[in-house]
């Protein structure tokens, strides 16, 4: 079905304001994969909060032109998938390259993370950052680890008095 002009800038625009608040960028070959495993990476890109979409390489163009991603635009070539992750850097990642090690049909073309192209390979990478959540985690615990130190060290000084003193009334009673 063809689209006339005006369904063209509304997919344009669409894609075009979630690629500008868009953490990263996926854009993966989706050459022999069929409906119904398109139906599960899309069930699997909503659940993770990424913005999955197959447009028309010369639409995807001029919607990436005007953003960060616009680094995509000469490697867009063939039947492609555009993920972009709305939540975190790493929820597209994860989603496309979990989906691609179950389905080898899916093949990861363009990366894109802060401006820049990087290799399909490194999608691996930018799967295994942490949400949001997690990098509070961990740098909570890096910030609680010196102060959790201290006080063991400082409860450490009576606890050592009480088993001297301890060891010395045990030597006492012994003699």
């Amino acid at each position: 079905m063809a689209l006339n002009r005006a369904q063209k800038e509304t997919i344009v625009a669409e894609v075009a304001e979630v690629a500008a608040t868009a953490y990263s960028a996926i854009a993966a070959e989706y050459r022999g994969l069929t409906v119904d495993q398109m139906t599960q990476l899309r069930v699997e890109a909503r659940k993770a909060g990424v913005y999955l979409r197959v447009v028309k390489n010369t639409l995807a163009r001029r919607a990436i032109e005007e953003t960060e991603f616009s680094c995509m635009q000469e490697g867009l070539v063939g039947p492609m998938v555009l993920a972009f992750s709305q939540e975190d850097p790493g929820a597209a990642a994860r989603v496309i390259n979990d989906f691609s090690k179950q389905n080898d049909k899916l093949v990861v073309k363009l990366v894109s993370i802060g401006g820049e192209l990087l290799e399909p390979s490194k999608i691996e990478d930018l799967a295994k950052m942490p949400t949001y959540d997690q990098a509070i985690s961990l740098l909570m615990a890096v910030m609680k680890a010196p102060v959790e130190k201290l006080t063991r060290t400082i409860n450490e000084v009576p606890g050592k008095l009480v088993r001297t003193i301890a060891a010395i009334r045990d030597a006492k009673e012994a003699a």
